[in-house]
């Protein structure tokens, strides 16, 4: 096991801190753990919900920190072979085993170039494969047969992140990864950064479109996105880019119904596309999603759809819509 020495200047850690504060909102703390983990050669799990800027985080280090960087998705389908690399079947056939025949996986190239390898949903990569990477966190080198050996070259890493284990195809990480990883759990945001990040992201429209969102109104989607955190039916709420979707959507959808986007049957239908899919109800309970979000919108804006008017339409459906007869 290494244990090399940090070897950035404290001032250019404080350098560093400053640049990713500028573009990463909030998550002061959080930039300071994966900075100092880094700088200290280790290996990092960021854990958390969907949407709480774990990718950007580790992406904004990478990059300010002039780091190489292997993005590999994790899923069923990582087996060993495809994170490893694997020996070009034409041209083994004529030049046999040699090493340029070898064409490296994401995990050999990291450890050639002491890259930072970043495995996104590691809860959701196969046992197999998982076996291998413990391998290679602890001896800091790769065997790989007809190959040899691959040692790791200075500065590589395992940065990774994952989503708590509550959804259909992640599984529970064992006790031998958590052992040789530093763990930083992160949860949702404050509503001031998430209102900034709302704001950060649909400041801008694509050209010929107009930009009518009313501040207090955006607010209120955002305080409309948290509550579907907390509801008593819902067993996962909707992250931050619920927000951003339902604003963007309003912002369109006003246009074609030339109306503001803060209006019921805009808000409301806006609401209905980018939440309904995003949350998810709990077991037992009678009730749709829509249904949920419906209640949701109209405790967020005070404001109710019940006696048609404004937000007239068919129930659970984008009240926009039309029906034949």
């Amino acid at each position: 096991m290494s244990d090399i020495a940090p070897s950035t200047a404290p001032s250019d850690l404080h350098a560093l801190l400053e640049r990713l504060r500028a573009g990463v909102v909030g998550r002061v703390r959080e930039i300071e753990l994966v900075i100092a983990a880094i700088d200290a050669n280790r290996h990092i799990l960021i854990e958390g919900p969907p949407g709480t800027g774990k990718s950007t985080l580790l992406r904004g280090v990478a990059r300010e920190m002039d780091i190489g960087f292997e993005f590999v998705e994790g899923n069923a389908e990582l087996t060993p072979a495809r994170l490893v690399g694997h020996f070009d079947p034409a041209r083994v056939l004529s030049e046999g085993y040699a090493p340029d025949v070898f064409v490296a996986g994401p995990l050999a190239a990291a450890l050639q170039d002491g890259s930072l390898l970043y495995i996104e949903e590691l809860n959701r990569v196969p046992e197999e494969t998982l076996n291998v990477l413990i391998t290679v966190m602890s001896e800091r080198e790769l065997n790989v047969p007809r190959l040899g050996r691959i040692e790791a070259a200075p500065g590589f890493r395992l940065v990774s992140t994952m989503n708590p284990f509550d959804a259909v195809g992640t599984a529970r990480i064992s006790s031998a990864v958590y052992d040789r990883v530093c763990r930083i759990s992160v949860d949702y945001q404050s509503m001031e950064d998430e209102a900034t990040i709302v704001r950060r992201e649909t400041a801008t429209v694509p050209p010929g479109k107009s930009n009518d969102i009313d501040a207090a109104w955006r607010d209120g989607v955002v305080a409309l996105v948290r509550s579907t955190r907390t509801h008593s039916d819902l067993r996962i709420g909707s992250s931050v880019r619920g927000a951003i979707d339902m604003v963007m959507v309003a912002n369109s959808l006003s246009a074609i119904r030339e109306v503001d986007p803060h209006t019921t049957s805009v808000s409301l239908d806006a609401a209905l596309v980018a939440l309904s899919g995003r949350v998810r109800l709990r077991e037992g309970t009678s009730r749709t999603t829509e249904d949920v979000i419906r209640e949701l919108w109209e405790a967020a804006f005070g404001q109710s759809t019940s006696d048609g008017g404004d937000g007239e339409g068919k129930a659970g459906a984008p009240t926009g819509g039309t029906t034949s007869s």
